[in-house]
């Protein structure tokens, strides 16, 4: 965490991104050679990076000096640092607090997401007060819990067409978006998992149940699904069946990602709504499928 954080505190000068992944490379590397001398782990410093990026160090070099100076210091300056006093050195850590924190990037978290701003505020409270290790901890796994709680809260959304196009959107109150008599267009907007498993299949089925028209076809628009595990495949399964029972042909549209199509055919997804029933556009799915079209025969049975 604090390679991380140093890494994109101290941006190049050049205007490179950080790449944080090459200097875990770099630090793993350290941290086995200084295994080999019984030397401690490496890390990235956030002091000395500080104390480098003011004087103006830019290159690998300016780290070599640093460790010489600090290596003849520890042979031959033992007396001149055992009288630092600890304000010098509480000194040198503020001036580095300046530098890595961004005051105006926790000002404007604080208006636009008060939720993120609570975690950033519950894990300073918990660096302060407990272990450093335990407080980083806490804010890791809040973090976790943040995503995951987002990802709880998503509910399948009826899409619309806009007039004149093939798009499908979701409609706002001012919008003239149309609906297509027997169809139902419906977008689940996360990865599918355990976690939003019961949700999905509750809120599709509402969906179809709210229909004041008999539905003939339902397309999942799946773009946004990028992961589908084993208890979420049983929720699609029992959703695919809920639409077989109104009379309804279940399609999948716009499945991009790899992960999700591979899962399909893993738990037989593919097998029970039928390839050909799985199409790269919603447009194309209603061309070939829509009320008034040739059905697909539908398979007698479901596993």
């Amino acid at each position: 965490v604090q390679t991380a954080a140093t890494s994109r505190s101290f941006a190049s000068q050049n205007g490179e991104a950080p790449d944080v992944n090459r200097d875990f490379v770099g630090v793993g590397a350290g941290s086995i050679v200084a295994a080999l001398f019984g030397a401690f782990a490496v890390n990235a410093s956030p002091p000395r990076t500080a104390i480098v990026a003011q004087t103006g160090g830019r290159s690998q070099l300016s780290g070599l000096i640093a460790a010489a100076i600090v290596l003849a210091l520890s042979i031959f300056g033992g007396t001149l640092l055992a009288n630092v006093p600890q304000a010098a050195l509480a000194g040198v850590l503020m001036f580095v607090a300046q530098h890595i924190l961004r005051w105006r990037i926790a000002v404007n978290v604080y208006h636009q997401a008060p939720g993120e701003f609570a975690l950033i505020l519950i894990t300073m409270i918990a660096i302060v007060v407990l272990p450093i290790e335990t407080g980083v901890a806490i804010g890791i796994g809040l973090s976790l819990l943040h995503g995951i709680w987002g990802s709880t809260r998503t509910e399948p959304i009826e899409l619309a067409q806009v007039p004149g196009t093939s798009v499908w959107w979701p409609p706002s109150s001012a919008s003239t978006d149309e609906q297509q008599p027997g169809v139902l267009v419906a977008a689940f907007q996360a990865p599918l998992s355990f976690v939003n498993a019961d949700r999905f299949k509750r809120g599709l089925i509402d969906l179809i149940d709210a229909r004041s028209e008999d539905v003939k076809l339902v397309v999942l628009e799946a773009s946004n699904i990028v992961e589908i595990d084993y208890t979420a495949a049983q929720a699609l399964i029992d959703t695919i069946r809920h639409c077989r029972d109104k009379g309804a042909v279940f399609a999948i549209a716009r499945m991009e990602s790899l992960r999700a199509q591979a899962a399909l055919t893993r738990f037989g997804i593919v097998d029970i709504v039928g390839a050909e029933r799985i199409f790269h556009s919603v447009d194309a799915a209603i061309k070939s499928l829509g009320p008034g079209k040739p059905q697909l025969k539908e398979q007698d049975s479901m596993p």
